[in-house]
């Protein structure tokens, strides 16, 4: 399992329903419904992942977020909703967040920084938007439409009253540091939130 992956798994009761957006190849819920016996749903537009999700044994829903919203679930008709890798991908990634709040008890968001000193430097020193290992696209290519940092992501969790539960910060390895502890948006990579209302 992709090792942000680990990171949500604590935060997922047993016997829960979970819904999963932008869900990939389906490991994580496969994971959970095995693990934790949750009832999920995944929702994802690529259809190769949509096979796997379906040879894993997962529910999936072919569903493009930025066309279709989640219009189709009831008010809080999940204990969690997951977005990993996927909220600076979505046009409206306020929207989605009061989307996610609406659907479920809590929500878990996992995206890169783009406040990570490599970053900086990068952008810095060469004058070019970053490219790394986590970020492999370039600014015309990249599946990426709102770069921000855990700041940004914070303010805007406090005018929408969010509350933030739980953050994990973490380097490309998934892996905790102590400057990334003592400085997160400047020396983590990736950020892992579990919110609520």
């Amino acid at each position: 399992m992709r090792a942000d992956l680990r990171v949500i798994e604590p935060w997922v009761e047993p016997n829960t329903q979970v819904l999963d957006l932008g869900c990939g190849d389906g490991t994580l819920l496969a994971y959970l419904q095995e693990k934790k016996k949750v009832l999920g749903y995944g929702l994802e537009i690529d259809a190769k992942q949509i096979t796997s999700c379906i040879q894993k044994g997962v529910n999936v829903v072919e569903q493009d977020l930025d066309k279709k919203g989640l219009r189709n679930f009831a008010d809080k008709q999940f204990d969690t909703v997951i977005m990993t890798q996927a909220l600076q991908a979505i046009r409206r990634p306020d929207s989605m967040l009061d989307e996610m709040m609406r659907l479920g008890r809590q929500g878990i968001v996992t995206f890169p920084n783009f406040g990570y000193w490599r970053c900086r430097h990068y952008l810095l020193w060469h004058g070019k938007m970053p490219m790394s290992k986590s970020l492999p696209h370039t600014w015309y290519n990249t599946p990426n439409i709102h770069l921000c940092t855990f700041r940004d992501f914070e303010v805007l969790c406090r005018k929408k009253n969010i509350k933030i539960l739980n953050r994990t910060v973490v380097d490309a390895n998934f892996e905790q540091s102590r400057f990334a502890l003592m400085w997160p948006n400047l020396f983590a990579e990736f950020a892992v939130y579990r919110i609520a209302r």
